[in-house]
């Protein structure tokens, strides 16, 4: 179990790593948008051959890379969406189980689908040499597609992740220190 605990923690230093990089993409996706609001309104020029089509279509491509980058991590520090009808009154043991079926069952799945499928949605962008449907938009689309990739491998070892260290404390192996970013509050 400790050489698997290792892997857990391996996988969770490097989406510790990408999550950095995805907040950083957080501040520069701030300053596109105070760039587009003052440049609109305010006549300030627009550099690089840039119009306001294209500053507009990079927010929500900046705003994509954050989301892959940071949706494993996040999920490996119970910042993901979850509906806690019955688990948050169930003991210790029984939220490990439904972690490990979550992860087994559903989570890791769900990642090799979106894998599998993102490869034709990519590969056919790429192919066609996709562009913004707006004329003075951005070019090369199959980039921003190409954003599913970190997203579904992330999430994938996340689940990994989550999957070791729930058997890890279903088997009282995981200490105490991590129980709160595997089944939430620790109870």
């Amino acid at each position: 179990m400790g050489a698997l605990l290792a892997l857990s923690r391996a996988i969770d230093s490097a989406l510790g790593f990408f999550g950095k990089i995805g907040a950083w993409a957080s501040l520069l996706l701030v300053l596109i948008v105070c760039y587009d609001v003052v440049s609109r309104y305010f006549g300030v020029p627009k550099p690089f051959g840039l119009n306001s089509t294209m500053i507009q279509e990079s927010e929500y491509w900046v705003h994509t890379y954050l989301f892959a980058l940071v949706i494993g991590y996040a999920y490996t520090r119970q910042a993901h969406v979850r509906i806690d009808l019955f688990r948050e009154g169930l003991p210790r043991r029984g939220r490990y189980i439904i972690e490990l079926i979550g992860c087994l069952l559903f989570l890791v799945p769900y990642a090799g689908i979106g894998i599998y499928l993102a490869s034709g949605y990519v590969a056919t962008s790429f192919a066609q040499g996709e562009v913004s449907k707006s004329v003075i938009g951005l070019s090369n689309i199959w980039a921003l597609k190409g954003a599913l990739y970190p997203l579904y491998v992330f999430m994938g070892l996340a689940g990994v992740s989550q999957f070791i260290k729930s058997l890890a404390g279903l088997l009282d192996r995981l200490p105490e220190a991590e129980i709160g970013a595997v089944i939430g509050d620790g109870r």
